[in-house]
């Protein structure tokens, strides 16, 4: 792992070695935590690029439900 200094701006630049290991891209988000008085901990959010698909599963819906059908069952009708 390598080492990197902390800018005027406070920036940091995330060394090589440790991006091509963990594949990261540009525009990642990052999460930064204090873990201790001198240690911090970065965690990394991956994009979902279906998050239906992740939500619902793949199961397939044999039929389409109009939305009054759908408000007729919340109000109980």
């Amino acid at each position: 792992m390598g080492e990197t200094r902390v800018t005027e701006k406070f920036q940091i630049t995330i060394p090589k070695d440790v991006r091509e290991t963990i594949g990261l891209k540009p525009g990642e988000v990052l999460l930064v935590e204090p873990t201790g008085e001198e240690e911090l901990t970065v965690k990394r959010f991956r994009v979902v690029k279906d998050p239906l698909r992740i939500l619902v599963g793949k199961r397939k819906f044999r039929r389409h439900v109009p939305i009054e059908e759908l408000e007729k069952e919340v109000e109980g009708e």
